[in-house]
């Protein structure tokens, strides 16, 4: 699972996935830096983690992680391949989720591709190109549509009203995510088609040191503007936060947090953030030789939480042995644990809850 960071050039994206990554993506003051898009395969910031590492003191600890993808900074007309738009689209189509970072700090020093510092307006303009790249692909399948409608075909003329739907949308510049669409016809007819507005987003406005811990009138602009879509924004400040990864101590990166009145970076918030956009959430195994986060989608039964380990665990699974992250903490053991009756036996159509440390029995 992917999370792609867009923006236009020259807002942060690269020094942000540094930020995240700590792979040195090239960061420079002009466009097109970053061609090929860069992948980094990114920790998920924990607390329970840690938690379990402190009471089992195993061999090794081992983190969920989350693919994060730099794409090169769009620029007006990419929808019709200015600049290097149409590999970049193709770039971000290939992502789960979108992280779309908007410049919201003045500094003369740095160039803003349009002249001006205004996040609205280049919100609206990384919309309309991946809408408009969007609309192309409605019109294509639209085509096909229509001819097997004209047939009489009630199947086609469902999906031709569904897709027009998202047409009229897209032309009247609403993203497909926010286009209101029932459920089932969105399964059926939308998520095969792989709309790229359709992705879930999270706008990441980049301030400078002085709001890193309220934001500003920018970021308030940018919440303001996005309380329709259902999108989530968070504000922070990416120089800032790159100093603070060029530390080499936790406890000076903690002394530089604690003088900006941070509790951690924001760049963990935003790990933490991109996983839930992408659905994901953790399950841990916790033994002396290793402790251990598993990603997994939300909703996930226990039988695909251990297919996630090996696909052996899923095809012969005969059951899970459960306990709670709460429950472990509190008892402090899972031999206590055990004691306290609090562990639980849980079979085939289990759907395992975020936190839950687990065992599985199978038998291949």
């Amino acid at each position: 699972m992917k999370a792609g960071i867009v923006g236009l050039p020259n807002v942060g994206k690269s020094t942000l996935f540094n930020c995240l990554s700590n792979a040195k993506a090239q960061s420079a003051n002009f466009p097109f830096c970053t061609i090929e898009p860069n992948i980094g395969v990114v920790n998920v910031p924990d607390a329970r983690l840690e938690k379990l590492e402190e009471l089992v003191n195993p061999e090794r600890v081992l983190p969920a992680t989350v693919e994060i993808v730099d794409i090169a900074g769009l620029v007006k007309g990419a929808s019709k391949g200015e600049g290097l738009g149409n590999q970049f689209l193709g770039n971000i189509r290939e992502t789960d989720a979108i992280l779309h970072v908007l410049r919201c700090f003045d500094n003369d020093n740095i160039v803003h591709v349009d002249g001006s510092v205004d996040p609205i307006r280049d919100k609206e303009t990384i919309d309309m190109e991946l809408q408009l790249k969007d609309l192309e692909t409605v019109d294509k399948k639209l085509e096909k549509v229509k001819r097997a409608a004209r047939t009489g075909n009630k199947e086609a003329q469902k999906e031709e009203a569904v897709l027009l739907a998202v047409k009229t949308g897209l032309e009247t510049g609403t993203s497909v995510r926010a286009i209101k669409i029932d459920d089932e016809s969105r399964l059926e007819f939308v998520k095969p088609l792989q709309f790229i507005t359709d992705k879930p987003v999270m706008y990441v406005c980049n301030v400078d040191e002085d709001a890193a811990v309220c934001g500003n009138t920018y970021v308030d602009k940018v919440k303001e503007m996005v309380a329709s879509e259902n999108a989530e924004v968070i504000f922070l400040a990416v120089g800032t936060e790159a100093d603070i990864t060029e530390l080499e101590t936790y406890e000076e990166r903690q002394m530089f947090l604690e003088d900006l009145g941070l509790e951690e970076p924001g760049s963990a918030k935003l790990i933490r953030g991109a996983y839930k956009l992408l659905n994901l959430e953790t399950y841990f195994t916790a033994g002396v030789k290793e402790v251990r986060a598993w990603t997994i989608p939300v909703g996930a039964t226990a039988p695909q939480a251990a297919g996630v380990i090996h696909t052996d665990f899923e095809k012969g699974f005969i059951r899970a042995e459960v306990i709670a992250y709460n429950d472990y903490v509190t008892f402090g053991s899972e031999a206590k644990v055990k004691e306290a009756g609090k562990m639980k036996v849980e079979g085939k159509e289990y759907i395992v809850k975020d936190g839950d440390v687990m065992h599985f029995r199978f038998n291949v």
